[in-house]
């Protein structure tokens, strides 16, 4: 069974910086895609970035610039960097694994930026 485990959210200030860690416990790590999406009540989740088991990385425009997503392979660890935060980048943020065609979510962790 895969486990998907988000953790480093919270709040913070305008401008300040947060780093979200995932967890995936699953074989093969390196060999799948995987992507940090984020959700505000009443909207649909969307896409924050992504990375490739080739390591190719995709960013929404507004979080270009700002946000960085990286992973470790060797510790089963996706990573995303955001600074300069904005009010608008409150939401709940998931990491997601895409494993055999099949999208396993972990449960989300909440980022609150203050004006």
């Amino acid at each position: 069974q895969v486990q998907v485990v988000e953790s480093g959210g919270g709040l913070v200030q305008t401008g300040g910086s947060l780093r979200l860690s995932c967890v995936v416990s699953v074989s093969f790590f390196s060999l799948y895609n995987m992507g940090w999406y984020r959700q505000v009540p009443g909207n649909e989740r969307e896409l924050v970035a992504d990375i490739t088991s080739g390591r190719s990385t995709n960013y929404a425009d507004s979080v270009k610039g700002r946000f960085t997503i990286s992973r470790d392979n060797a510790r089963k660890l996706l990573s995303l960097q955001m600074n300069s935060l904005k009010p608008e980048d409150t939401a709940v943020y998931y990491c997601a694994v895409d494993l055999r065609g099949i999208r396993h979510w972990g449960q989300g962790t909440q980022v609150t930026v203050s004006s």
